[in-house]
């Protein structure tokens, strides 16, 4: 079984940054997809950020290409979401998704397993 772990979350001012880590089970950590999703209230479940199993493709939201970074490091079997110049439409909690062999762009419905989220705050 995979299971996944959200961490660095919490409550910042706009323009300001953080990290999100999203750390996995099992060995075969490589062998996944890794996606971000956020989901704010009343508001759908929406992507935000994918990387492909093999690492070489990355995939971003619009509302957040050129702020936000994803990368994923299979040695520590994690998985990060940079996210710099934060905004307060980027508060939601944020789940990190995982789907073997998946590309990275796959809409939610898509991911096998999911984390239990992260809440972001960002303040004005």
């Amino acid at each position: 079984q995979v299971q996944l772990i959200e961490s660095g979350g919490g409550l910042v001012q706009a323009g300001d940054s953080l990290r999100l880590s999203c750390a996995a089970s099992g060995r075969t950590f490589s062998n996944y997809a890794m996606g971000w999703f956020r989901q704010a209230p009343g508001k759908e479940r929406e992507f935000v950020a994918g990387i492909s199993w093999s690492g070489g493709n990355t995939y971003y939201a619009d509302s957040v290409k050129g702020r936000f970074t994803i990368s994923r490091d299979n040695a520590k079997n994690t998985v990060y979401l940079q996210m710099n110049s934060l905004k307060p439409e980027d508060t939601a909690v944020y789940y990190c998704a995982a789907e073997p062999y998946g590309s990275g762009s796959n809409p939610w419905f898509s991911y096998n397993y999911w984390g239990q989220g992260t809440q972001v705050t960002v303040s004005s």
